[in-house]
């Protein structure tokens, strides 16, 4: 068997950070996942009824996607700029770190969340425990109350997944557009092939984006992300469906060549060389996550355009005859198709 990969680890089938009948909460930080540097990422489901405590970020922006399910988020921000709205399948949300928000199943059935924070290593406050830290007196000046007004109030750790009593109560406004809310499974690709494409969260199509961006990104089977590198962010994704095939390349020449599979996250340092392919007909689907506003890349197939052949000879050690004709590209397709077959898998 062969050694595992470090730049690969297992997010739905990690520990629980939390886990009760309300549902769980899995992430991978430097310390569960070395490799990750400015980013971390977590899987949140929650039951029916069930409630992510209302929190907030110590240090991290938080971007995160609905796999599945219809969730209310409501945020208050710095200045007292609140904002609520729902969320379904393909949209996502953005929390300012600092900004205490919560999340709330308010379908039928299960909610799935995948969110990517800007550190390797968030931290967070809940709301519970940060009443627990002020005496009753405290409490009870601030809201001109008596005292005794929070003797009923639990001093235990707080949960971070809890019950809503009752039915769900979605304001009027949380159908308005957002700014905090980005319907990226609503989106005409930008970038579409006959083997596969790409839906971009980015400054370009989400002005609230500060350090994080995220693409969609769909591979056919008879597609390939072309070998590139991206010079001034790292990538985070995660492995929504389909079965899939990553190479990369460190500065010190190690190749690491690993398999993907649903559910499994990976990390790639910034200007790492690295490509993608779907290891079956259906194709693939990733959740990829970018430490900026605005992720670009280079693609193996414009640097051959960049170079004259005679500098391209010289550096392959090939005499200009036997270079391939490499097709004139300006600018990098993101997505080739695979005419040739399959490197075997293993």
């Amino acid at each position: 068997m062969p050694d595992p990969s470090p730049h690969v680890a297992s997010l739905s089938g990690g520990a629980s950070v939390f886990e009760s009948e309300l549902g769980s909460i899995q992430q991978l930080t430097r310390d569960s996942f070395p490799i990750l540097k400015r980013m971390s990422i977590k899987r949140i489901r929650l039951e029916p009824g069930a409630i992510r405590e209302p929190q907030w970020n110590v240090n991290a922006n938080q971007l995160a996607y609905v796999v599945s399910g219809t969730v209310l988020v409501a945020i208050l921000g710095n200045a007292d700029a609140f904002s609520s709205f729902v969320v379904g399948p393909g949209q996502m949300y953005h929390v300012e770190s600092g900004a205490i928000y919560h999340i709330e199943n308010v379908g039928e059935g299960a909610a799935e969340i995948i969110a990517a924070l800007r550190s390797s290593r968030p931290r967070h406050f809940s709301l519970q425990s940060s009443f627990n830290a002020m005496t009753d007196a405290v409490l009870g000046n601030t809201y001109d109350l008596p005292a005794s007004a929070f003797a009923a109030f639990s001093r235990g750790d707080a949960s971070q997944l809890v019950r809503r009593a009752g039915a769900a109560r979605i304001p009027d406004s949380a159908g308005l557009p957002n700014a905090k809310l980005f319907d990226l499974g609503g989106q005409i690709a930008p970038l579409a092939y006959p083997y596969g494409s790409a839906k971009l969260a980015r400054k370009q199509y989400w002005a609230a984006l500060e350090d994080l961006s995220m693409y969609s990104l769909t591979i056919g089977g008879t597609g390939m992300r072309e070998p590139h590198w991206h010079p001034v962010t790292a990538e985070l994704g995660y492995v929504h469906r389909g079965h899939g095939r990553m190479t990369v390349l460190s500065p010190d020449g190690t190749l690491d060549t690993y398999e993907l599979s649903p559910g499994q996250a990976y990390f790639i340092p910034r200007a790492y060389p690295h490509h993608i392919e779907a290891l079956e007909d259906d194709g693939i689907h990733f959740l990829i996550f970018f430490d900026q506003p605005t992720p670009g890349d280079i693609g193996y197939r414009a640097t051959a355009s960049a170079f004259s052949r005679e500098v391209l000879s010289a550096a392959f050690g090939v005499p200009d005859r036997a270079l391939p004709r490499f097709p004139f590209t300006p600018i990098d397709p993101l997505i080739v198709g695979r005419a040739n077959p399959r490197d075997p898998v293993g």
